[in-house]
């Protein structure tokens, strides 16, 4: 192994959202009319995104209240067909296939459900996922919660660091993607960062501290 490279999935390998994912898996579930409600009603919350990745994710995933462990791991790789795959960027395959044969071990590190993006993870041919996990009661029902760590902006940085000592790894041999400014800690630990499909703020680092600026749509 020369090296880890880390992912961020929403915005920088996939086009589509964590409420694209919850969208799907409210209107498959049996009951499909209670939790589309809850859906129209949390949607909004996704502006707060703008300013407390933490808070949106505390907030948004209540929303899988309920749901069963089972149910949701047996239809996760339908969720992938109809909407991961479909909004996987063009050039994603070509930037993992690309790590990899620079010996580089590879790592999906993302806020979605852990569950919900493993089959993307397989398809991208990506090592290893570090992601956000629902908690369930003991009778596999999820209460609403994450379980810690939460992922997101500083927590990304410290699996990062976590992660490459656990290898033995410097930072100077490690690459990150993100799109998101709320991962600037992400790319910053890293000796190797590159903005993809940046939006303007991110987009301004980059270009300040001369970080490749990728785009894979």
């Amino acid at each position: 192994m020369n090296g880890l490279a880390f992912y961020d999935l929403d915005g920088t390998l996939v086009s589509s959202n964590v409420i694209h994912q919850y969208a799907w898996f409210a209107r498959h579930h049996p009951a499909a009319a209670w939790k589309l409600a809850r859906l129209a009603v949390c949607s909004p919350a996704f502006v707060t995104e703008l300013f407390s990745r933490r808070m949106f994710n505390v907030v948004f995933f209540r929303q899988y209240r309920g749901m069963s462990r089972d149910w949701l791991q047996s239809r996760a790789e339908e969720m992938f067909r109809d909407v991961l795959l479909p909004h996987t960027f063009r050039g994603a395959g070509t930037l993992v296939a690309a790590d990899r044969a620079e010996g580089l071990r590879t790592v999906l590190l993302t806020g979605s459900l852990d569950f919900a993006v493993a089959p993307l993870a397989r398809w991208l041919g990506i090592d290893d996922v570090v992601a956000n996990r629902l908690e369930f009661d003991a009778g596999g029902r999820a209460t609403g919660r994450l379980i810690p760590p939460l992922l997101a902006g500083e927590e990304k940085a410290e699996i990062i660091r976590a992660t490459l000592a656990g290898y033995n790894v410097s930072s100077d041999r490690a690459k990150a993607y993100s799109d998101s400014f709320s991962d600037l800690p992400m790319l910053e630990s890293v000796g190797r960062p590159s903005a993809v499909n940046p939006g303007k703020r991110l987009r301004a680092v980059a270009v300040e501290r001369g970080w490749p600026i990728l785009d894979l749509r």
